[in-house]
């Protein structure tokens, strides 16, 4: 599994509430028809008057050659222009990372039943 991490800021011209509307609502439904993904998560400070970005999302894909094949499609471009009339892409970060899990709710029921 592969996960794109996208650490995002807004454009200068919207405000946090205009920018979550934006990114939650249209531009979700395009990224969700990104050929070969599998997971598809956001995640919103709880402060964002202190926070650096204005959300998180996370993308997992199967592999490296699905994801860069994902951003390559036709839809992959409609969600990249798509995305750069409400995110800064310039302030934005972009991470790739392979996930290693130390933990999770069915390792905490198997440990419980011991």
């Amino acid at each position: 599994m592969v996960t794109f991490v996208n650490l995002l800021v807004r454009n200068d011209d919207l405000d946090h509430e205009a920018f979550l509307e934006r990114w939650q609502g249209d531009h979700i439904e395009i990224a969700k028809r990104l050929p070969g993904l599998e997971r598809y998560a956001t995640s919103v400070p709880t402060s964002p008057e202190y926070a650096s970005y204005d959300g998180i999302v996370q993308l997992e894909f199967p592999d490296h050659e699905t994801l860069s094949d994902a951003f390559d499609s036709e839809i992959g471009q409609e969600v990249q222009e798509d995305a750069a009339t409400f995110i800064d892409m310039d302030e934005s970060e972009t991470l790739i990372v392979d996930e290693t899990v130390h933990l999770n709710e069915a390792d905490t029921e198997s440990d419980d039943d011991r």
